[in-house]
């Protein structure tokens, strides 16, 4: 019951604009593929991190819950946080959006991915918390390793 609470507090803010007769129409120009992708990534918000995982629900990687949103949206992208970065569009001029991907770099040959869900904040599968859980791109940590946003969307 507590996970359920925590996500319906979560998805409220975006929820709010969501619903007037469909659930990927919003009054800030957040709709189809761009807002089904924010809200597939959202839903898992309290998921376990596992490496490699893929499920839904049980347990993602980060490139796992990016991989998942997207294809809950029909948008096919790469399963691996590096080959996710590779065959992104860079996001380049201006301020990741909602439904864009940002990536970092976490230590020697490591790389990180979450997904932007509003201007300021990120979902991702988190190692050191052991979920998916939302955080600020502009914290310092993540700015420290930030190496830029990519899309896959319109």
């Amino acid at each position: 019951m507590r996970h359920w609470l925590r996500l319906v507090s979560l998805w409220a803010p975006l929820a709010s604009g969501l619903l007037p007769g469909c659930a990927t129409q919003r009054g800030d120009g957040l709709q189809g593929p761009r807002a089904d992708v924010v809200l597939a990534g959202l839903s898992q918000v309290g998921t376990p991190y596992v490496y490699g995982g893929t499920n839904p629900g049980e347990g993602l990687d980060c490139s796992g819950l990016t991989y998942y949103a997207h294809h809950v949206a029909g948008v096919r992208i790469p399963r691996v946080s590096t080959e996710q970065l590779r065959a992104a569009r860079p996001v380049a001029g201006r301020r990741p959006r909602a439904g864009d991907v940002v990536f970092f770099k976490t230590g020697p040959g490591q790389h990180h991915v979450g997904l932007m869900v509003d201007d300021e904040r990120f979902v991702h599968a988190s190692t050191s918390r052991r979920e998916v859980r939302l955080d600020r791109l502009q914290t310092p940590y993540w700015q420290a390793r930030y190496l830029g946003a990519g899309t896959y969307l319109d």
